[in-house]
């Protein structure tokens, strides 16, 4: 049985007897044949810069990262069909809730609305479509510390209702606004068992 020498590679060492998992996740990439319409759409929703654009390919970018999107234009695609395989959405995190609420009158003054807002319990989410259907979530953590969010999978009520309780966006913002704890408004209410076929996004 051969073994594997250690290889150094920046700080770490792996050897045969350890496993190097990523370090993030740097980006995602869409084919589209409304090219046009989803660099302005990213660029919107996203508030994002071009790293890179011409009439082929566009890199996106709104953090440290060099690009977080890339949009490909590939002509004579076949609309998604809902009935098949595939990724079911992408997830942002905004740093607040004020943030994320800011985020949705934002679009919302632009006639881009969320298709399923549902807080999960440890999530709170709004979802959108962009306008080739691919779905993407924008969310704010509700718990302080991973473990903590951890912990609610464990629960009876996590158990009964994977899926979470659906919310009033309008709602949520008019609380909000109305100088509710943040705290208080990102609990997740008591709700009936749930499965996960009864999300609007399945």
């Amino acid at each position: 049985m051969s073994v594997i020498e250690p290889v150094a590679a920046q700080g770490a060492v792996h050897t045969a007897s350890t496993v190097a998992s990523p370090i993030k996740l740097a980006h995602v990439v869409f084919r589209t044949s409304k090219y046009a319409e989803l660099v302005r759409w990213y660029k919107l929703v996203l508030n994002a810069t071009p790293a890179f654009e011409n009439e082929g390919i566009a890199f996106l970018a709104y953090d440290d990262e060099h690009h977080r999107i890339a949009l490909i234009n590939t002509p004579d695609l076949q609309p998604q069909n809902h009935g098949a395989a595939g990724v079911h959405h992408v997830a942002f995190t905004y740093e607040s809730l004020g943030a994320l609420l800011a985020n949705y009158e934002r679009l919302k003054s632009h006639d881009v609305l969320p298709v399923w807002c549902v807080n999960h319990g440890p999530t709170t989410s709004m979802y959108y479509a962009d306008p080739d259907a691919n779905q993407i979530e924008f969310q704010i953590d509700n718990c302080d510390t991973v473990d903590e969010a951890g912990e609610f999978f464990l629960t009876t009520a996590f158990a009964e209702n994977p899926l979470g309780v659906d919310f009033d966006p309008e709602d949520l913002l008019a609380r909000y606004k109305a100088g509710g704890d943040e705290n208080a408004l990102k609990v997740r209410p008591a709700s009936s068992p749930r499965h996960p076929s009864d999300s609007p996004l399945h």
